[in-house]
């Protein structure tokens, strides 16, 4: 989160991808960096075991989604 705010901050846009177990973090810690509606994308929960295979499938599925948010 430090690390988009940074660029956001300096007017890099950017995304913060986690996977959905850090909704309630990822909304606390963007408050309190005094960017609340810093762009993000959540994927399924857990991401840890996962093969590379479906590391890959997950982000098939929301680069279209991270595309969208870094050029609306």
């Amino acid at each position: 989160m430090h690390d988009i705010v940074d660029l956001e901050s300096r007017g890099v846009p950017g995304v913060f991808v986690a996977s959905s177990e850090f909704v309630t973090g990822a909304d606390a810690q963007s408050a309190a960096l005094g960017f609340p509606d810093v762009a993000r994308i959540f994927v399924e929960h857990p991401i840890q075991d996962r093969t590379d295979d479906e590391m890959r499938a997950l982000a098939v599925g929301v680069i279209d989604s991270v595309i969208g948010e870094i050029i609306s």
